[in-house]
């Protein structure tokens, strides 16, 4: 059960040219992450789907009449919600079988690229949603989602290669914060887009779908950079595939194998059980911020954007802070300080009333100070519970928890607003997932997970 721990490469410049390199897919994906998943597609396909179900009705109304998806009666202000959730339960099939073939191919970096462009197609092609297409926007919503989710399967596994158990903190802070500046900068050549639509002769959805394309086109060429400044690895302790076998088919055989492999490490599971959680609430705040912010408290897509690229540059600060108090207190300490300020952000977003943009801003704030630390401490803090060769097979674990493809959370908001057209109980019903997350946190014994996975504990745990 414990083997042997292996090390990156001891060339330090080596190293840092690697880490430079693998920032930059944060960089790159997280233009589709802020510019479609958080800002803008929620609320453009709801109204889409508003103008689907009530024809000529103004889509700042309340739209009453459902949608007929597969058969199935969908409020149009609950389908970007629903989209994620279906997303995620594809994932929790899709991604642990891309895990296996990473690790049994030592391809990562090859299929991080792949999985990238196929996305960022998809997140491209969502200029072409209009009208009242909103089946488009929904099968283009999914296929980006779960492209996403699989490159980043692989990207989080390549931590483990280029960074040793002390530098991983560090160098997951970095990689986040580099993806908000990235995603921030595109955001706000965005806001130019939106504002200025009539000047560029322009509607206001026609500037949304420019917008949505723009973040496709960043999404592909960025990746260029992490593709052409890593390399692949050769698998650790590979598996070979019997004769007659096919990879893919006995990569599906592995699934069950990951959940029994899973229950040998206790306290990565725990941790896994209580990330579920509490990432769920978090995923949930960034897919339904937008769409709180225009249909609850009625504020414009202008005033959206700008909340968001608050929200986006105080978070660079925000993972920087989070990683240099990690260095002194530990990631597992730095995360249960987290949850409680996520706590206190679900509760005053509760309480802010309609169309004040200030105390929305001011929220933002805190939102940043606290968003990109807990993500990118808990991704470092997960790969020192990972034993050695099944690296991106629990990472493609984590990511079905992890940024875009939450399931229970948004469920649960969409679940609430249907039943009381209000989304103030749908966003205050969400504490629960910090609480409970953070309670199951409480109980991870780090340091003895990290050796019962037979790697190096840091110095700082």
């Amino acid at each position: 059960m414990t083997p042997a721990a292996v090390t990156p490469e001891p060339d330090a410049a080596a190293r840092r040219r690697e880490h430079r390199a693998w920032y930059f897919y944060d960089w790159a994906n997280s233009a589709y992450v802020t510019t479609t998943a958080t800002v803008l597609f929620g609320p453009y396909l709801t109204s889409v789907a508003k103008q689907a179900a009530c024809p000529g009705q103004d889509v700042d109304l309340v739209c009453a009449t459902n949608l007929s998806v597969l058969g199935i009666p969908v409020n149009p202000g609950s389908l970007a919600l629903y989209t994620i959730t279906v997303a995620t339960l594809l994932s929790a099939l899709v991604l642990p079988m891309v895990g296996a073939l990473i690790d049994r191919t030592g391809r990562a970096r090859s299929l991080m690229a792949t999985f990238a462009w196929v996305g960022a197609a998809a997140a491209a092609s969502m200029v072409f949603v209009a009208g009242t297409n909103w089946a488009l926007g929904v099968v283009l919503q999914m296929v980006a989602s779960l492209c996403l989710g699989s490159s980043l399967v692989a990207y989080d596994a390549i931590l483990i290669d280029i960074a040793t158990p002390d530098e991983r903190d560090g160098v997951s802070s970095r990689g986040w914060a580099l993806g908000y500046a990235g995603g921030g900068l595109l955001l706000l050549v965005n806001l130019g887009v939106v504002s200025a639509h009539d000047s560029l002769g322009l509607s206001t959805a026609g500037a949304v779908r420019v917008s949505l394309l723009t973040a496709g086109v960043w999404w592909a060429a960025f990746t260029l950079v992490p593709y052409l400044g890593l390399r692949d690895r050769p698998p650790v302790n590979p598996v070979h595939v019997p004769a007659g076998r096919g990879l893919v088919r006995e990569s599906f055989g592995q699934l069950k194998e990951t959940f029994t492999h899973l229950r040998g490490y206790p306290q990565t599971l725990l941790f896994l059980g209580a990330y579920l959680l509490y990432n769920d609430g978090i995923q949930t705040v960034i897919a339904a911020s937008s769409i709180f912010g225009q249909e609850q408290l009625h504020l414009s897509s202008d005033q959206l954007i700008v909340t968001i690229l608050v929200v986006q540059f105080v978070a660079i600060a925000g993972a920087l802070l989070f990683g240099r108090a990690a260095a002194r207190i530990g990631a597992w300490r730095s995360i249960l300080a987290g949850l409680v300020l996520w706590c206190v952000v679900v509760a005053l977003g509760y309480l802010v009333p309609d169309r004040a943009f200030g105390i929305f801003v001011a929220l933002g704030v805190l939102i940043g100070i606290v968003l990109g630390g807990t993500q990118a401490l808990s991704r470092s803090l997960f790969s020192q519970l990972i034993p050695r060769g099944r690296e991106a097979e629990y990472f493609s674990l984590y990511q079905a928890a992890e940024r875009g493809t939450s399931w229970f959370g948004t469920l649960l908001f969409g679940l609430v607003f249907q039943l009381t057209q209000s989304y103030r109980y749908a966003i205050l019903a969400l504490v629960l997932f910090f609480v409970m997350g953070g309670l199951l946190l409480s109980r991870v014994d780090v340091r003895r997970g990290i050796t019962e996975a037979g790697n190096e504990v840091p110095a700082v745990v």
